[in-house]
């Protein structure tokens, strides 16, 4: 039975997201949908990480411990300066991992 949910489910959603693609094929989008849906990786990609950056465990924290927030800030900055992926992901991981090794050798317990 759950097997069959499982499969259920996936048939519905790629049918959901084929029709979708089908349908821009068929229709010229307007000028002014295109340029607002330039913008929506812009404003979806912030939403998901903002809560995991400063409130790591659901709770907000903005306090020296969390090693989140320099490292973001910085991978903001390197992905503004330089516009690569991955240089953005290494700086901000690498930054990550670094605060979180010094602040633990100081004794703050890092989320």
């Amino acid at each position: 039975m759950l097997w069959m949910l499982i499969a259920a489910m996936g048939i519905i959603t790629y049918s959901l997201r084929l029709s979708v693609i089908a349908a821009i094929g068929r229709f010229a989008v307007p000028p002014t949908l295109a340029r607002a849906l330039r913008f929506v990786p812009l404003a979806v990609l912030p939403a998901i990480i903002a809560p995991d950056v400063l409130a790591p465990g659901g709770v907000l924290d903005l306090s020296a411990a969390n090693a989140r927030v320099p490292a973001a800030a910085l991978a903001v900055l390197v992905a503004w300066r330089t516009r690569n992926v991955l240089a953005t992901i290494g700086s901000g991981m690498a930054a990550l991992w670094l605060l979180r090794a010094v602040l633990t050798r100081v004794g703050c317990a890092c989320p």
